[in-house]
């Protein structure tokens, strides 16, 4: 079971226009702990608060300061309208979680948990994704490496391979790194055996 979050002293900006919405969310958020700031004017990409939620029913292209789906911090859609564009502009913002318009309290803190899970899986995935076509990019280097034990120690692939990812291991570093010093004449070749 996943630990729930503890918001104390984390900063939420909401961006929607004052009213009673506004009133009531501040309210529930600052007995969570949450620092508030509400403003209805586009979000500065330079000092982002911990987690942001937005009026889907009235926000625009520009008011947040990204331009694709990967938000930077959870992100929750404060929505009133069932209108599809309205629900694919909130998921086109990086929206992980939605509450309705009118605000029920009891719907906040749920909605606040699924945004934070889910914007940390999604940003894990991301990560994931990154790492992982690193090593793909640098694959090439392994099999140059590989090929370079093998003609100067004579052996077949296999055996290089062995090799390569055994000092790779003894040394605590990843292949591609040991296989990026190997080619570049950084390091020595490493021994049969």
């Amino acid at each position: 079971m996943r630990e729930t979050p503890n918001f104390a002293g984390w900063r939420a900006t909401i961006l929607h226009r004052e009213d009673a919405t506004t009133e009531r969310l501040t309210r529930q958020l600052k007995l969570f702990g949450f620092h508030v700031h509400v403003q209805w004017t586009p979000l500065a990409a330079d000092n982002l608060p911990d987690l942001i939620l937005v009026d889907a029913d009235q926000g625009w292209t520009g008011l947040l300061p990204w331009t694709d789906a990967r938000a930077p911090r959870p992100l929750v859609a404060l929505l009133g309208s069932e209108a599809p564009g309205r629900v694919a502009w909130a998921m086109d913002q990086g929206a992980s979680a939605i509450i309705a318009k009118p605000l029920a309290s009891s719907a906040v803190y749920p909605a606040l948990v699924m945004a934070l899970a889910i914007h940390r899986e999604r940003q894990s995935v991301i990560d994931k994704i990154a790492h992982l076509e690193e090593r793909v990019r640098m694959r090439p280097l392994v099999h140059a490496a590989v090929q370079k034990i093998s003609s100067v120690r004579r052996l077949d692939e296999e055996e290089a391979y062995r090799i390569l990812r055994n000092c790779a291991m003894q040394r605590r570093l990843s292949m591609e790194q040991v296989a990026a010093s190997i080619v570049g004449g950084a390091e020595p070749l490493p021994e049969a055996g």
